[in-house]
């Protein structure tokens, strides 16, 4: 093994310990929240979050990697600047503290998953039937609502001196999601997008979150301003590079591990970032990519697409640009701890997002 897989396997492995914490500290305060709903509502957050099975029975199913809880509590510690920070622990400090913004931002992301369902017309999610395809598309909407609300109250009734900042970020943030949202929906219908455009509806959709996440856990550290937006602009940098991955994955990814048909995203016509780079690539296999795009497509037109999106060097460009981003990710983080020796648990988070293949 050479020196540099032997640093990512370390790095895989030091995230995953972080995750399998985040996930013990917060998970069991997230289904308490999510427990408070409203009948009818909790059932369906239950079934999403993989608590319960359709008919209400418990269930054990996956409630998703944690990677946006896991980056406040690990930007919490990073700044906090004790031995927490190093090993990726969360519990006593500024961390603990943390908690409830990370309870929060991880009930603002699934508030994204279920309308994003809805809007995609997606049938599967974590290897199951999504919400509103069990439980309509008007109880989905209403949940996802109902979780964001949650998410917020939760900041407001939270006593630490950093609570209504983090609210405000929150809520913020949430209005630039929804606009990044809108735009991606928008390009469906536009027969051409920019690759400037399709990167800065990117960074709405799926940026603004990261950032937001880092951002809360910085505020529940007593950071100063410079400090918080540095840390945003890190979440913000490694969110860009985490949806260039999330959408390899979309055309290359092992439905095994997806949950989703192969090449879901081609058979949507989805204008992912790889496609837009294919198709303003002034390439044969771009055109080719365009004509496909244009009429109605099958199976066997899906594997077309895949190749010509590689051919014209989508691939290639969105896994070099992931590398980029990561670097500047790496500049910003160092803005607001120059020592990154205590900044571990997030460069591990980092390099995770972008070596990840599910």
């Amino acid at each position: 093994m050479s020196t540099t897989e032997a640093m990512t396997t370390s790095e895989g492995q030091e995230a995953a310990v972080l995750l399998e914490r985040t996930r013990e500290t917060v998970h069991p305060e997230l289904r308490r929240a999510v427990e408070s709903l409203p009948g009818s509502m909790r059932r369906v957050a239950m079934y999403h979050f993989g608590w319960e099975r359709e008919d209400g029975s418990p269930a054990a199913g996956s409630t998703g990697k944690a990677i946006r809880p896991a980056l406040v509590l690990a930007a919490a510690q990073a700044l906090r600047g004790d031995g927490a920070a190093r090993d990726g622990v969360a519990g006593e400090g500024a961390a603990g503290d943390a908690v409830r913004a990370a309870v929060a931002v991880e009930l603002a992301h699934n508030f994204t998953l279920l309308h994003d369902d809805v809007i995609d017309k997606d049938v599967r999610r974590r290897g199951r039937p999504t919400a509103w395809t069990v439980f309509g598309t008007p109880d989905a909407i209403i949940t996802g609502d109902a979780m964001m609300a949650l998410a917020l109250r939760l900041l407001a009734e939270d006593p630490h001196p950093a609570s209504a900042a983090a609210s405000a970020r929150l809520a913020a943030c949430i209005v630039e999601l929804c606009a990044g949202q809108q735009a991606d929906c928008a390009f469906e219908q536009r027969p051409s997008v920019s690759l400037d455009e399709c990167l800065t509806m990117a960074t709405a959709k799926t940026g603004a979150l990261l950032g937001c996440a880092c951002a809360l856990g910085a505020l529940y550290a007593g950071a100063g301003p410079d400090e918080v937006d540095a840390m945003d602009a890190f979440g913000r940098e490694a969110g860009l590079a985490f949806q260039l991955i999330d959408d390899l994955i979309g055309i290359w990814g092992d439905p095994g591990h997806t949950g989703k048909p192969a090449g879901a995203d081609l058979l949507a016509r989805k204008k992912s970032l790889p496609v837009v780079a294919a198709l303003t690539s002034g390439t044969a296999a771009g055109e080719e990519l365009a004509a496909l795009y244009a009429g109605p497509m099958n199976g066997d037109d899906v594997g077309r697409a895949a190749a010509a999106v590689e051919r014209a060097g989508g691939r290639d460009w969105a896994q070099a640009h992931a590398a980029d981003r990561m670097g500047r990710a790496v500049q910003q983080l160092s803005r607001a701890v120059p020592d990154l020796g205590a900044a571990g648990g997030l460069l591990a988070l980092a390099e995770f997002v972008t070596r990840r293949t599910k």
